[in-house]
């Protein structure tokens, strides 16, 4: 099995003063063993069988129709008529991650995927756009090849009262080791570090 290359940024120094315990280290909290079963989840027929179909209906794309799209996307969140993000959450793929989610008992609060252009496929939620194209959770993945790992900086959500972190990474085609596209998956830091029981 090919191992992951992890890429760690800075971690966040400018938290919630409201945070009951300092930000905790996401690259210690997120071990390899979370990551392969993340692996194992995402290697669902479901995940590389829609991303493949949407890479084969927009992956000529230009940068303007991609733009068009992310606009619509952010339009709809706020209007009452919503076919893209009705559409984009009620695919087969979103069924599914929706599923892991819930499965999952608050480990994973969001997870989504995305095409070659970083478009979503497949959410478990309402995403806040569309496009992940200009993003590291994109960028670092993606065209870093088919075991790229990154795992951002550790957020305070003050509504939940939770540590998050997502980590980011590529998907490739079963059939040919390819990368055709991205995942991200939020982790709820406070629960995986409860799970794994005190540190010595």
């Amino acid at each position: 099995m090919a191992r992951w290359r992890v890429f760690f940024p800075a971690l966040l120094l400018s938290v919630s003063a409201f945070a009951a315990e300092p930000a905790p280290d996401p690259k210690s909290v997120i071990t390899e063993d979370a990551i392969k079963t993340v692996g194992a989840w995402l290697s669902n027929p479901i995940v590389a069988l829609s991303i493949n179909t949407q890479n084969d209906l927009r992956g000529s794309l230009s940068q303007a129709d991609i733009d068009a799209l992310d606009k619509q996307w952010r339009s709809e969140r706020e209007a009452s008529d919503k076919p893209l993000i009705s559409a984009t959450l009620s695919a087969p793929l979103s069924v599914y991650l929706l599923r892991v989610q819930a499965g999952s008992l608050g480990l994973y609060p969001e997870i989504f995927v995305m095409d070659a252009n970083g478009l979503n496929v497949g959410q478990s939620s309402i995403t806040s756009d569309y496009w992940q194209g200009d993003e590291g959770k994109f960028q670092k993945t993606f065209p870093n090849g088919a075991d790229a790992v990154f795992i951002d900086e550790a957020e305070w959500d003050e509504d939940r009262k939770i540590w998050r972190a997502q980590v980011n990474m590529t998907v490739t085609d079963p059939d040919t080791g390819k990368p055709i596209g991205a995942a991200t998956i939020e982790f709820n830091l406070t629960e995986l570090m409860r799970r794994q029981g005190p540190h010595s």
